[in-house]
């Protein structure tokens, strides 16, 4: 079964690889390196600090592998060609919302880079995939869990 693209913008294509790099390169080398101390204390079957540095460089692996996967099937979004008269992944767009008359703003990006308290929202959440291809003046409809709300388009523009 093919993998599922994972959309990404520069920024976050490069913080995946400079995340990878770090542990690969300097976090599993110190992981390695209080493996060795710890077995040279002696027996291992009651080391907490063995059994501690095992049970990091576990963790690490995990998130090597996941980074590597990530990255195996990213897809990068090329912000320059990104048609900013509808909106697009890579696209910062404003928004009115109608019930509470509150401007907001969203960047959208692909699912692996959002996070919402830095106002990062997925192209696959209930208002990323609602706002894809409207354009400025437009009102949309965004079903989610809380109920139905409704946004008016007031600005898309290229992430600064």
């Amino acid at each position: 079964m093919a993998e599922k693209k994972n959309f990404l913008t520069y920024d976050g294509l490069r913080k995946y690889e400079d995340e990878l790099h770090e542990l690969k390169v300097n976090r599993m080398q110190e992981i390695a390196q209080k493996i060795k101390e710890a077995r040279e204390q002696g027996d291992l079957s009651e080391n907490a600090e063995y059994d501690a540095a095992k049970d990091e460089q576990r963790d690490v692996q995990a998130r090597i592998d996941e980074l590597e996967r990530i990255l195996r099937n990213a897809e990068v979004v090329v912000e320059d060609e990104v048609d900013f008269n509808k909106i697009n992944i890579g696209c910062v767009v404003t928004l009115l919302d109608l019930e509470f008359g509150e401007e907001v703003e969203y960047r959208i990006v692909g699912s692996k880079e959002s996070n919402s308290l830095s106002g990062m929202i997925s192209n696959e959440s209930p208002v990323g995939s609602a706002l894809l291809g409207h354009s400025v003046g437009d009102s949309v409809d965004v079903e989610t869990p809380a109920g139905t709300c409704t946004y008016k388009i007031l600005g898309i523009k290229k992430n600064n």
